[in-house]
């Protein structure tokens, strides 16, 4: 079992992150706020120059690793886009994108985009699913909505796993950028009559916040994976991904906002946008709680296989 991505997908990121650094960088979200439909569509032309709509992730693994590089490259520069979104659109149903929701009130983080959706829920259910007027403005909802969704079917089962691990690699290319974004705040940033860096404390917390990261890395390629190979547990493969995720998150997020100081939720530097923009990925469909009680209640006391075999609740 291989489960790190081939050669030529890390090479499909590398190209993509150097593309979109190219194509504004940090700019790229920030002008999204002030004009989002223009920032958007430059993405989307970036994202296209790439072949990214080309891209087939149900039915090639090679795409499939190219999709979940590329997702990581979108995080690393907090593209103002639905990139994972749109690479786990359905085969068979015609729309642009493919949005996993849970509860009473549907949300994605879609607002102003013109493009056909579908919402699957944890269990399968798809329907047409058409965004909301957010009524208020990218800063304040990170591009997040209301859907309204129309029942289609319940022949989604497929469609879960891809939708759940693909923005994963998204929030791991955000986890990705605020660790070397504090690596190098504190290399830089004096105190002490040195570094801060050379503080034993910020050392101890800089490499609990990387293997957390690290940790996100390893579960990432086996849930990808898992979809990859089709096995029957890949839903629960991508919800200990998720739950892993968000946990990460939190820890690399407190360790950057607090090494970095004031200066972190200052837009004057970029780990406020990533803050602020990853939002929506750690709490969408499902926050910490709700992930770990879904989770929870689909392995039963079976625990879950692969990398975690034998290790019932």
């Amino acid at each position: 079992m291989n489960v790190g991505l081939g050669a030529e997908a890390a090479e499909y990121g590398r190209q993509a992150l150097r593309a979109l650094e190219a194509a504004g960088g940090d700019r790229l979200v920030q002008d999204a706020e002030r004009d989002p439909a223009a920032a958007r569509d430059e993405v989307a032309r970036v994202l296209g120059g790439l072949g990214a709509w080309d891209l087939r992730p149900r039915g090639d693994a090679d795409d499939l690793e190219a999709a979940a590089a590329l997702c990581r490259s979108a995080g690393y520069w907090a593209v103002p886009y639905p990139v994972a979104e749109r690479l786990a659109r359905p085969a068979d149903l015609g729309s642009d994108g493919l949005i996993v929701v849970a509860g009473p009130a549907p949300r994605g983080a879609v607002a102003g985009l013109d493009l056909r959706w579908t919402a699957v829920t944890l269990d399968g259910r798809r329907g047409a699913a058409t965004a909301r007027d957010p009524g208020a403005p990218p800063r304040t909802t990170a591009f997040v909505t209301g859907l309204d969704v129309r029942p289609l079917d319940e022949a989604g089962a497929g469609d879960v796993a891809l939708g759940l691990v693909l923005p994963c690699w998204t929030l791991l290319g955000m986890l990705d950028r605020a660790i070397d974004l504090t690596r190098a705040h504190v290399l830089v940033r004096r105190q002490f009559g040195g570094p801060l860096a050379d503080q034993q404390g910020v050392r101890f917390q800089l490499t609990d916040a990387e293997v957390e990261r690290r940790g996100v890395e390893v579960l990432a390629e086996y849930a990808l994976w898992s979809v990859q190979a089709g096995l029957p547990e890949a839903v629960e493969d991508a919800l200990a991904l998720r739950l892993a995720a968000i946990e990460a998150a939190g820890t690399v997020f407190r360790t950057a906002h607090l090494l970095h100081g004031a200066i972190g939720f200052c837009d004057e530097s970029p780990l406020s946008w990533l803050s602020r923009y990853g939002q929506p990925l750690r709490r969408l469909p499902l926050d910490l709680s709700a992930t770990r009680d879904v989770l929870a209640r689909r392995i039963d006391r079976t625990g879950l296989t692969g990398l975690f075999e034998g290790a019932g609740l």
